[in-house]
């Protein structure tokens, strides 16, 4: 299980200074989708440039003109990009050979998605790398669990490796182990924090303990 850090409301400046402070406790850091609209792809580039050794998520949610998107992404230096359930079959093929041609990874987004089983059966036929339960923060308002669909998509998976995404921290961390995810992605569970480090060392070394060999 590796863990993902989730930055969404932060400016560049201020998300490489949480990764200074927090960068040995996480595999990978997300650059969210909120500070992609705000900053553009440089916040990928910059983010990269100043952490080269640690694994770059682009949250684009790519809706179409998939490979197009996959290799901007790419060339901003993110080495994970996502693309979302919802998109058409051709659109998750285009951003997967690309990804594949870049030596790219294709996070699949399951946001919003009805019939998880379906759908996540058919993306793993795709080529998906990752498919991920994400409780948007709308539904998490409403106290939407996603541990159900993360259980439902590992029992179709053969082939991609399952995340979970949304409202995660150290508190309710234990019962999402126990569903074992590939990865697992927080944010406000670390961001929200004071000790930001001590909070970040904490899940990792809940996660490390909890590994199943």
């Amino acid at each position: 299980m590796k863990l993902q850090l989730a930055l969404d409301l932060v400016n560049i400046p201020e998300a490489i200074e949480i990764i200074k402070e927090i960068g040995e406790h996480i595999d990978i850091v997300e650059i969210g989708t909120p500070v992609i609209n705000k900053e553009g792809l440089k916040a990928v580039t910059e983010i990269k440039a100043a952490f080269p050794n640690l694994e770059v998520l682009a949250d684009v949610k790519i809706m179409d003109a998939a490979g197009y998107e996959v290799s901007q992404a790419s060339t901003a230096g993110a080495d994970i990009i996502t693309i979302l359930a919802q998109a058409e079959d051709s659109s998750i093929k285009g951003a997967v050979e690309e990804a594949k041609k870049l030596g790219k990874q294709i996070l699949i987004d399951m946001i919003a998605v009805k019939d998880i089983k379906k759908r996540a059966a058919e993306l793993d036929q795709l080529g998906a790398d990752y498919i991920c339960v994400h409780t948007g923060y709308d539904l998490q308002a409403e106290g939407k669990d996603s541990l159900e669909d993360l259980r439902t998509i590992k029992s179709v998976v053969k082939n991609a490796k399952t995340a979970i995404a949304g409202g995660i921290k150290l508190e309710t961390l234990a019962e999402v182990i126990k569903v074992q995810p590939d990865l697992i992605i927080v944010g406000g569970g670390i961001t929200s924090k004071v000790d930001k480090k001590a909070e970040a060392s904490k899940i990792q070394k809940l996660i490390k303990e909890s590994v199943i060999v």
